[in-house]
């Protein structure tokens, strides 16, 4: 083992971090997928976004990122292809991070994501690991994409779901990162694919903490009730409860609707973040105005029977 691989595969942190010297660390990640809605730009985007959240979610600053893209040149026109990169280049100038080059290979489906390059001072790096007890939990986005784009993939998504929903993904997680750092956040993670109980799992045991959820605090993007109640479910989510389903106590009778959300996969989700509970209240303050529909929905205890709590 490298000693300046300061994050490597040890934990379940969402990049790797490699220390140069005393004052600076590289941040390094690669995050592609599938698409996740029909338009080629917004695809792109989302896909962007999505992959330069992990070094946001460590602390860090991105600083140059490279395509990586699929492409079936048989079945759709260049100009797919051409499209889905110009959305990645819209969400890396949001971000202000140039694209370097990339690398694009023939595929039977599309896919296409970032890796990303960024740095981070190597003692000032917010790991999912560093949670303590006493620590409030604030979540920086609305959970549903997941329902939402299976409504999309279905057909049954009106243009102002759509809306919601790439506004959501689109939507950087830098301001939140930047606050993190200012109030000293303790640990933090991306909501991803794991769905929001998954990723809280893993901030629970890598902090060897129990994570009490306030399940009535968690917010869910407008729409996101109305596609589970529709039945637009997604094969990901019920993979994320078996994997935490032996690891939680429901403390509260949960209405179905919302475990379904709960455990929803999300794509270019927020960061849950951990903070000191006496910084907690002006940090959310801080976060509101950043971050529409941001809420504090829970708090870091001392292990217990269970990593998870859901109250």
């Amino acid at each position: 083992m490298d000693p300046n691989l300061l994050v490597g595969f040890g934990g379940a942190d969402d990049a790797g971090v490699y220390r140069l010297d005393d004052e600076t660390a590289l941040v390094v990640t690669v995050d592609y997928f599938t698409p996740i809605v029909d338009d080629p730009y917004d695809f792109g985007l989302v896909a962007a976004v999505n992959s330069l959240s992990d070094v946001y979610a460590m602390g860090g600053e991105p600083l140059v990122a490279l395509n990586v893209a699929g492409f079936p040149e048989k079945k759709f026109p260049p100009t797919v292809l051409a499209d889905i990169l110009k959305g990645g280049m819209a969400g890396a100038l949001k971000a202000g991070v140039p694209i370097a080059g990339g690398h694009t290979v023939s595929d039977e489906e599309i896919k296409y994501g970032l890796s990303v390059v960024g740095r981070v001072h190597p003692d000032r790096v917010i790991r999912n690991s560093g949670a303590r007890p006493g620590d409030m939990l604030v979540l920086t986005k609305p959970l549903g994409t997941g329902v939402l784009s299976t409504r999309h993939k279905a057909g049954e998504l009106d243009d102002a779901g759509y809306e919601v929903l790439v506004e959501s993904m689109s939507r950087l997680n830098k301001a939140a990162s930047v606050l993190m750092r200012e109030f000293d956040a303790h640990a933090s993670t991306d909501i991803t694919g794991y769905g929001f109980l998954g990723h809280a799992l893993e901030m629970a045991e890598g902090s060897a903490v129990t994570i009490d959820i306030v399940s009535g605090n968690v917010p869910m993007l407008d729409g996101a009730v109305e596609a589970v109640r529709g039945g637009f479910l997604t094969g990901g989510g019920g993979t994320n409860k078996m994997f935490v389903n032996d690891r939680v106590t429901w403390a509260v009778p949960v209405d179905e609707t919302l475990e379904h959300i709960l455990f929803d996969p999300q794509t270019s989700g927020g960061l849950l973040i951990a903070v000191a509970e006496d910084k907690c209240s002006a940090f959310i303050r801080e976060v509101e105005r950043v971050c529409p529909g941001a809420a504090v929905v829970g708090r870091v205890r001392p292990a217990g029977d269970t990593p998870l709590v859901i109250s």
